[in-house]
């Protein structure tokens, strides 16, 4: 025989034995797929942020799948009310209220507010900066600014201003994957409509807390005098703004001493008056002179 043709027709052998092989083993070992699965991950935005409280939306959706009246579709905070209504749609079900989040940073304690104990000069992480006495700032509750949140964050809307992070409103989906990393636990997740919040969460008392930070909240009380809405309580030397009874007034912000309370509320910008259209000048006339002799008459 050809030496050449016996090696191919070894090989088609061997080739025709393994497909049988992974056929017989593809059925004995088959897992039947959920379509609804499917429809579910498809639907999801895919951002895998783990701000529905699982390990990302392949997850959620086979928790969804399994249980939806439990797991509920309105946990999505990257999708908001759209993908809750498409995934309630899919399973049948009413998809409830989906009401959108933000992350909010409860310190105000930048570079020309927050006192600093010493230099820090190791690995630029806020998880390690922690582990060292609780970091450089002589506020142990307040931001490390070595931008732990800003990596965690999919979406690039926190970033570090002047030693502390901030939070881009409009591109937030309130995920919480920032909120998760801060080995602080200065981020937290609330509703996006309160936009006047106490960017601080020191507990000391006011003459500690400023001479640890000028813009600390020292529990004075102002704010809830000034409340028309009984929105501000004094607990631990500490301003809370009860988000379902504060209609962002910003009066607190106002009569803050320390500029603790932040009103995140836009401001209107007034129209900028017109300026005065320029006066038309008259055109020049020619008057002759009254007392200038007459010329010679006609026919004189």
């Amino acid at each position: 025989m050809n030496p050449i043709i016996t090696p191919v027709l070894l090989v088609v052998a061997l080739g025709f034995v393994f497909a049988v092989i992974l056929t017989i083993a593809s059925k004995v070992f088959y897992v039947p797929v959920d379509e609804t699965v499917i429809k579910l991950t498809d639907a999801l935005p895919g951002a895998n942020c783990g701000g529905c409280g699982f390990a990302g939306c392949s997850d959620y959706a086979n928790a969804l799948a399994a249980d939806p009246e439990g797991v509920g579709p309105n946990k999505c905070p990257v999708g908001g009310a759209d993908v809750a209504a498409q995934l309630a749609s899919i399973l049948g079900v009413e998809a409830g209220s989906s009401e959108p989040q933000v992350a909010v940073v409860m310190c105000n304690g930048n570079k020309n507010a927050a006192k600093t104990l010493s230099e820090y000069q190791g690995p630029q992480t806020c998880k390690f900066a922690a582990s060292l006495f609780g970091g450089m700032s002589a506020c142990k509750y307040g931001c490390l600014g070595l931008g732990d949140c800003t990596r965690a964050c999919n979406f690039g809307a926190i970033k570090i201003c002047e030693g502390v992070a901030v939070v881009a409103r409009e591109l937030c989906t309130g995920c919480g994957a920032c909120a998760a990393t801060c080995p602080k636990h200065v981020i937290r997740i609330a509703p996006l409509k309160n936009k006047v919040v106490v960017q601080c969460q020191n507990a000391d008392k006011g003459a500690q807390t400023l001479k640890a930070c000028k813009n600390g909240c020292i529990g004075c009380g102002k704010c809830a005098k000034v409340c028309k809405f009984e929105a501000i309580t004094i607990e631990n030397n500490h301003a809370t703004i009860d988000p379902n009874k504060c209609k962002n007034c910003g009066l607190c912000a106002k009569e803050c001493p320390t500029k603790a309370i932040n009103n995140m509320r836009a401001k209107r910008q007034l129209p900028k008056p017109k300026a005065p259209a320029p006066k038309k000048e008259a055109p020049e006339t020619t008057v002759p002179p009254q007392n200038a002799p007459e010329g010679p008459r006609a026919g004189a």
